[in-house]
């Protein structure tokens, strides 16, 4: 495929700092997007003017529509538009402070709707480009305590998209779900605010606080992510959704078939609330304590 450029949020560290490095290292062009400009200055003193960095707070629709008009008098088009930036903190829902559990989904959420949506009109007057969101296993399965505001903009963001790819299919314009597990960023590290909490969720918040920076967190390499990455959007054939990492794989599979034997276990119930189906239906057997 011919040089492509890229656009991607949160350049500045983790996921986002990797992809770019990847995507110039392929011989692209990189607007790299960060709050602070400044921490990207070390990818221009490595490859000059194939990367544009720019001021961006995805939180600010205004800022992000400016931002595509500086890609736009630069490069003169868009190939890629990654969705990165974003961020966790801990803690349970029943006590998150209000204003953080919102911030958190304003960035999470509505800053991928503000740079989709300024991307759109560029996107659709080309018929061409990808947009690429940077999801999380958590958001296909879920169910981590501590990550209500995450993981619940994760979800939004899986469904915004599918939508999205719906629409926008007759304009040329592809859409990639990116679903990692834990990688080697500060995700669970500098970025993560582990909030104060009450002993009675010791053993499920509690529980998820303490493997935040360990191992398990830390298994994935962002370099090989990122290089995979950049090889499936130049392919012809895009998945809709790319799990990235062994947890990743190993929890969506499990989940899969998770979900299609409970929906199995309960057709006849289901089906039953059709007018022109049968009526009562039996219900499962309980399971035993």
């Amino acid at each position: 495929m011919a040089q492509q450029i890229w656009f991607i949020t949160g350049s500045a560290r983790g996921f986002g700092r990797a992809l770019a490095a990847a995507a110039l290292d392929a011989g692209d062009l990189v607007v790299a997007t960060a709050r602070k400009p400044g921490h990207l200055a070390d990818l221009g003193d490595r490859h000059g003017d194939r990367v544009l960095p720019v001021s961006l707070d995805v939180t600010d629709a205004d800022a992000a529509s400016a931002a595509f008009d500086r890609t736009l008098e630069r490069f003169g088009r868009i190939d890629v538009v990654v969705n990165n930036a974003g961020y966790a903190n801990i803690a349970p829902i029943e006590t998150a402070p209000r204003d953080d559990f919102r911030r958190q989904f304003e960035t999470n959420f509505w800053g991928v709707y503000n740079v989709t949506r300024a991307a759109l009109p560029i996107l659709r007057a080309q018929r061409s480009g990808t947009i690429v969101q940077f999801s999380s296993i958590g958001g296909r399965v879920g169910s981590t305590a501590g990550l209500g505001s995450y993981q619940a903009a994760k979800f939004a963001v899986d469904g915004f998209t599918r939508v999205l790819a719906s629409e926008t299919a007759p304009f040329g314009i592809r859409c990639l779900v990116v679903e990692p597990s834990g990688f080697a960023t500060d995700w669970a590290g500098s970025s993560m605010d582990i909030q104060a909490f009450p002993p009675a969720y010791d053993a499920t918040v509690g529980a998820i606080a303490g493997i935040m920076g360990t191992a398990t967190t830390q298994a994935g390499d962002p370099g090989r992510a990122a290089e995979i990455l950049v090889n499936v959007v130049k392919r012809r054939d895009l998945p809709s959704h790319l799990l990235l990492g062994a947890n990743a794989a190993r929890m969506a599979l499990d989940y899969s078939r998770r979900q299609i034997a409970e929906a199995d276990l309960w057709q006849a119930v289901s089906v039953s609330a059709d007018f022109d189906q049968t009526y009562p239906v039996g219900f499962p057997d309980e399971v035993p304590q």
